[in-house]
């Protein structure tokens, strides 16, 4: 850090010059007793040696618990919040409950640069922290919280910093594989993947599921991969373009739910019926996807929320983060849009 040019140290310069962690810093100022008299004097040198002064409105948040917990909701564009996202809001309140706490939902006026809502509820003291949702890259709002000193958890990695362990995430990539296993247990020779355009942490993990299986079982082609921004029409224009590669029986894989509703499309459009001629296979099980018998992967929110909502808690109570993040597997739930083979006992029941 250049103290010539006036800089401010933040916290991360401290723990990163004594050589501990954030919230080791944080206990030193806030709950002494709990870190060891040589670590806390040497931390306390290189604060006095930094010129470290602790934000004062995340001061005020520690001395006065407001017992509730920060939610930003992206709502940019159409207004709409994704149905993953409301169940986790859903559970994430009733989480709450039980640690005697509220969540506070809220939106930014500017999704890309929501500091200042944020800093408007702490400093209203409002909150004791945040579960900040839809992590990616560059995202401005962890370092910005850390540099703070202002607890947070995440409901999904914080991709710019694997140090970050205070996180909750799906595991993509076990999903797909997952969705490819089952279809080639149901007959499939070819299993296409219809995805986000690469630079999405979660889509590109979700590919990589997908191209783990297939290589696995024999029948990995790079070349049926198609890619789609989220949304049903040009979803279905790309998913096009794999039906038509596709023999009878062989499936599509989707990263998500709103791109297996264009590959369902496309099917039809091609004549063919998933279910009976091909397979489709999404990703999310959001609000219409049993609507539509769509065969997807179901995101364990109740799991995620329930877990986040203790750890920040914890974190406001100022407990050490936990030793590392917590990847939750999803549930596959078969549904009318993948074939399923028969077993030899449902057979022989036909005879």
């Amino acid at each position: 850090m250049d103290r010539q040019h006036g800089t401010r140290a933040t916290i991360s310069d401290v723990a990163r010059v004594a050589g501990v962690s954030r919230q080791t810093i944080s206990n030193v100022l806030n709950n002494p007793e709990r870190v060891r008299p040589e670590t806390r004097e040497r931390v306390l040198a290189v604060i006095d040696e930094q010129g470290y002064r602790p934000n004062a409105a995340a001061k005020q948040l520690r001395q006065r618990r407001a017992h509730a917990l920060g939610i930003e909701l992206d709502v940019t564009g159409n207004r709409r919040v994704s149905g993953v996202l409301t169940a986790f809001l859903v559970e994430s309140v009733l989480a709450a409950r039980t640690h005697r706490a509220s969540i506070v939902p809220f939106v930014s006026a500017d999704h890309e640069r929501p500091e200042p809502e944020f800093d408007d509820l702490v400093r209203r003291q409002m909150v004791d922290g945040f579960i900040i949702v839809d992590t990616r890259l560059g995202d401005p709002r962890p370092a910005w919280l850390r540099e703070r000193g202002i607890p947070f958890v995440s409901f999904g990695r914080v991709w710019d910093d694997p140090e970050h362990t205070a996180w909750a995430d799906v595991d993509g990539a076990a999903g797909t594989a997952t969705a490819v296993e089952h279809l080639v247990a149901g007959g499939a020779h070819q299993v296409a993947f219809l995805g986000w355009p690469s630079g999405s942490p979660t889509g590109d993990e979700r590919r990589l599921g997908w191209q783990r299986a297939t290589r696995a079982a024999g029948i990995e082609d790079p070349s049926l991969v198609q890619e789609s921004v989220q949304d049903v029409s040009e979803a279905t224009l790309a998913a096009a373009g794999l039906v038509r590669r596709l023999n009878p029986g062989d499936a599509i894989v989707c990263a998500s739910d709103e791109l297996a509703m264009g590959a369902l499309r496309a099917a039809r459009a091609a004549g063919l019926t998933p279910g009976l001629d091909c397979s489709v296979v999404g990703f999310d099980d959001g609000p219409l996807a049993e609507a539509l018998g769509l065969t997807t992967l179901r995101q364990p929110v109740s799991e995620i929320a329930q877990h986040l909502v203790a750890v920040a808690t914890g974190l406001g109570d100022g407990d050490d983060p936990p030793a590392h993040g917590r990847l939750a597997l999803p549930t596959l739930i078969v549904r009318a849009t993948s074939i399923r083979r028969a077993t030899p006992e449902e057979e022989e029941g036909r005879s």
